[in-house]
């Protein structure tokens, strides 16, 4: 079965690669990726905070004595908890391209321009075949309008695109407004992919010590669809490839992201819970199943299930909400 795929300009012989995560700081596990089938590796990201604490940390020594500025550094893990500083992080990306015959995918995650458009740089150079720009940002204050946030975003993109010449993905959150007007201004600026989605890690709330207390809970196969509705509606309406990323367990939940529109899939807890050789676990199922469904390649169920194909997206949207909400029935004790 022909599973090819195009991604960010790349010749993919399938589509499933894993996504930013843990996986990478260890060489090994990365090579057994490879062993496993992956189509690309990507790197976990590299954070503002990081860069910007290296650049200034003599500052920060300095203003420490401002106790907002002290109280807001205490928020970030400290340098050593971060699993691969700055430095190193290229370092790791050097190593990981002498190693793979794969594309590698660098990553940066950030909210202003300033703080990591060096970076994009030096992430260039170090190899990286394209980069992930992974823009996370949760509105708190409230003079900040949609319009400053998407702003933003589109002032980052339009830098690092002018910074560098390797292909640019845009690694984006649920939340925006209208994501496809987002989706198609980020087009305009040339973004060569959107990832879909960020996963936002709701911290929870421990009552007794009165903090705020992280936990992570990975991905399960239903937040999957969240990812399917965002590509079914993006799919034939931008130019950019289109990946999904969160929600993608089995072969099964990979099919419904491609005939949504997908191009590429990154997978990272199903990689977590089973190992590398669950990726090619998943890309034999996929092929299994368009083999049994007579599909001659993965290109011709790509884009099949999305609202390219209907003539009034907008009514379907709703009558499909109006179709679920009735088919919930009270059981009869």
């Amino acid at each position: 079965m022909d599973l090819s795929t195009t991604y960010l300009g790349f010749s993919l012989p399938h589509p499933l690669m894993p996504g930013a995560s843990p996986l990478v700081d260890d060489l090994d596990a990365v090579k057994r990726l490879e062993d496993a089938g992956a189509a690309a590796i990507v790197m976990h990201s590299l954070f503002e905070e990081q860069i910007t604490r290296e650049q200034i940390g003599a500052v920060h020594n300095i203003q420490v004595h401002e106790e907002s500025f002290a109280e807001a550094l205490s928020y970030f893990p400290k340098p050593d908890e971060y699993a691969l500083g700055p430095d190193r992080y290229l370092e790791q990306l050097q190593r990981i391209k002498a190693a793979v015959g794969v594309p590698v995918f660098g990553s940066l995650n950030g909210t202003t321009p300033q703080g990591w458009l060096n970076y994009a740089k030096q992430i260039q150079e170090a190899g990286a075949d394209a980069i992930e720009i992974n823009f996370y940002h949760v509105a708190t204050d409230p003079t900040e309008t949609g319009a400053d946030v998407e702003r933003r975003l589109l002032e980052v993109v339009r830098l690092v695109k002018a910074a560098v010449t390797i292909p640019v993905a845009v690694k984006l959150s649920p939340f925006f407004s209208s994501l496809p007007h987002l989706a198609q201004q980020l087009d305009g600026l040339g973004a060569d992919g959107l990832v879909l989605f960020n996963r936002f890690y709701q911290p929870d709330i421990d009552p007794e010590v009165l903090e705020a207390v992280p936990r992570l809970n990975l991905s399960t196969s239903n937040d999957l669809l969240l990812r399917v509705r965002a590509l079914a509606t993006l799919s034939g309406r931008v130019r950019a490839s289109l990946a999904a990323t969160g929600g993608v367990h089995t072969a099964l939940d990979a099919l419904k992201a491609v005939m949504a529109g997908a191009h590429a899939i990154q997978m990272v807890a199903a990689l977590l819970h089973h190992g590398s050789q669950h990726l090619q676990f998943v890309r034999e199922g996929l092929a299994q199943w368009l083999e049994d469904h007579e599909y001659e390649s993965l290109r011709q169920a790509q884009g099949s299930m999305s609202l390219e194909r209907c003539p009034d997206p907008e009514a379907f949207e709703r009558g499909n909400y109006m179709r679920v909400l009735q088919t919930w029935r009270l059981s009869r004790a």
